[in-house]
């Protein structure tokens, strides 16, 4: 079997480094915003080219935290996009405001920045455009839309570690970036973990706060705040791994390439590059209109494979827009027909090209 992902792979060829980084962190005893917490916001913020960097406890909690610094609350909408996990509209509602769903461009998923134009109301408090699998949105005009208008701009950048945008790190487009640590992502804990990457001053003081009981002095407490602090342990595991980061980008450009190469002239859509974005392809994800056979027949072959994701956000139980995917057609299409192939940095050639082969014939089997 080749599965879509495989954590065990990565582990194995880090163990040492792994443990030499835990036995750091029980050797110092710290395991709560510390020196490893405090290198890795440096290390990433530099990386991602943003002035700070505040650790958190999950994704999810770094765009909560990133939405209520910059204002939003009951009464604001915030826009998103319509094609993405549920965080990128719960933790909207969970300020209070109502999330404003936005169907997304057809080619590269993300959010169309003329719909959003068509979307923004005198409550409009920040649009949240989505990094959707390793590809910056169109962040050149999403950001000039904000600016001409006063709002905030809070990128879900998930899965989007290490992308730039118009040769600019991720960090450095928005008044806040959202990181996510889940262990699947392209920079993964060896559990959860999130961060708020800012150039802004009061942002960072605030989301500081929030992750840490409304407090920056001990038994000081400014308002009401979380207990979401990153801990030493997942900064210590993250600090390994970031140092690979490059390099298992770059591995996923070139397994990219192969696969565009071996899968040319199928009956699938390829993901789309669509510059200035440089996409770091957290998934290679193909579209096509018989998904859910092409999928049975890839697990038929032995391949892995995973949807990134089946329904759209207006049409969850928790939303329930009426006529969501009459209102969202582009998103409501992808979600029928996304399909995300294995895209890990230690997939081998060999794997590659079996994948591709599989295609092949689970599409032949199907004409």
């Amino acid at each position: 079997m080749i599965p879509q992902i495989d954590l065990t792979r990565q582990h194995a060829a880090l163990r040492a480094e792994l443990l030499e980084a835990a036995s750091r962190v029980l050797a110092s005893s710290w395991f709560i915003l510390g020196p490893e917490g405090r290198a890795l916001e440096a290390e990433l913020a530099a990386l991602c080219e943003a002035s700070h960097g505040i650790g958190v406890n999950s994704g999810t909690d770094a765009l909560l935290f990133a939405l209520k610094a910059v204002g939003v609350g009951p009464g604001d909408e915030a826009i998103t996009s319509a094609f993405s996990f549920v965080a990128s509209g719960s933790t909207i509602a969970l300020c209070g405001a109502r999330p404003v769903f936005v169907d997304v461009d057809p080619g590269t998923l993300t959010l169309d920045p003329a719909l959003v134009e068509k979307a923004l109301t005198p409550r409009t408090r920040a649009i949240v455009p989505v990094h959707l699998y390793g590809q910056v949105a169109a962040m050149d005009a999403l950001t000039a839309i904000a600016s001409a208008r006063g709002i905030a701009v809070i990128a879900d950048a998930a899965q989007a570690v290490g992308a730039t945008y118009d040769g600019r790190g991720v960090g450095a487009w928005g008044d806040a970036v959202c990181l996510s640590f889940y262990p699947t992502k392209n920079l993964g804990a060896c559990g959860d973990g999130g961060m708020v990457l800012t150039a802004r001053e009061d942002v960072a003081e605030r989301v500081r706060r929030l992750r840490d009981h409304g407090s920056l002095r001990r038994y000081e407490h400014l308002e009401l705040g979380h207990s979401s602090r990153l801990d030493e342990l997942q900064a210590a595991f993250l600090r390994v791994k970031l140092r690979r980061l490059p390099e298992w980008n770059a591995t996923r450009r070139r397994l990219a390439d192969g696969y565009r190469a071996l899968l040319d002239g199928l009956p699938l859509t390829l993901p789309v590059e669509r510059p200035p974005a440089r996409h770091i392809y957290h998934q290679f994800t193909v579209r096509s209109a018989q998904r859910d056979a092409l999928a049975r027949g890839l697990a038929d072959l032995g391949v892995g494979t995973a949807i990134h994701y089946p329904t759209i956000l207006p049409a969850q139980p928790l939303f329930r827009e009426p006529e969501a995917e009459a209102a969202f057609p582009v998103a409501a299409r992808a979600a029928r027909e996304v399909l995300s192939l294995p895209c890990f940095p230690e997939l081998t050639d060999e794997e590659l090209r079996a994948v591709a082969a599989a295609v092949r014939t689970a599409l032949s089997r199907r004409s």
